[in-house]
């Protein structure tokens, strides 16, 4: 497109020398802008793997290959694991390291992956919380799988501000707390799996016609299908009651 540009440059500015110049100079602005923003894309990228393998225990050796001497354009594509948007462009798309064993906590170096949109970290060793900024994180995910592993706490409510999630799998860790209702809010979302882990109370309301959840194994859930009905919760009055009653 930028050589299309230039040549129409030259048609049109052929018998208008002044023309010629001022189009040149934005010309040559724009190039400037396109070769900063593919820098920066690519420094971040390779600074994003650098840090994400430096952050994880990896007992066998899998991101052995994610070696950073090499600086030809798209030679992070070739590493196990990782899958760049174009093949000879430093800018990872998608990030699969599951089954790797590799250990650690959530690692927060995946913000500078700026541009991914799946990301699967399932049946590795990880431990720890899923950090509550999360969305912030993971600014353009469509794909997110930590299932698997031994991330405990709560499911950070932020996941809500992750629009673009289509698959969200948390299933088999030791979560515990309530389901944040405002997932009902994603409209993207088709696949959602908590199974096997320590939540309680009451499930987001999801249109399940469009959304496939599964909620087995978490004792403690209510309202949702295959799920025990919630109780009523007890209206102030009635609590005024049982209080004054009590005392």
């Amino acid at each position: 497109a930028s050589w299309v540009f230039l040549i129409w440059v030259v048609q049109i500015t052929r018998w208008d020398p002044w023309l010629k110049m001022v189009l040149s100079i934005v010309f040559g602005f724009l190039v400037l802008i396109s070769s900063f923003g593919t820098a920066y894309g690519t420094d971040t990228d390779i600074f994003c793997l650098k840090s994400i393998k430096g952050s994880l225990e990896d007992p066998y050796n899998y991101l052995q290959s994610w070696t950073f001497n090499d600086k030809t354009e798209g030679f992070i594509c070739k590493f196990i694991g990782v899958e760049c948007w174009h093949p000879d462009e430093n800018r990872v798309l998608n990030l699969n390291l599951s089954n790797m064993g590799l250990k650690g906590q959530f690692p927060r170096a995946i913000r500078n992956c700026s541009s991914l949109t799946g990301l699967d970290l399932s049946i590795n060793k990880l431990s720890g919380t899923i950090p509550a900024d999360i969305s912030s994180l993971l600014t353009y995910v469509v794909t997110l799988d930590l299932s698997s592993n031994e991330f405990s706490g709560t499911i950070p409510k932020s996941l809500a501000n992750c629009t673009y999630l289509n698959i969200l799998k948390l299933d088999s860790n030791r979560l515990t707390g309530q389901i944040p209702g405002q997932f009902a809010s994603l409209g993207r979302l088709k696949t959602f799996n908590v199974t096997n882990n320590l939540l309680s109370g009451r499930v987001p309301n999801f249109n399940y016609t469009k959304v496939r959840a599964s909620y087995g194994n978490n004792r403690g859930l209510c309202g949702g299908p295959n799920l025990r009905p919630c109780q009523a919760q007890p209206s102030k009055s009635n609590t005024a009651v049982i209080a004054g009653a009590a005392a």
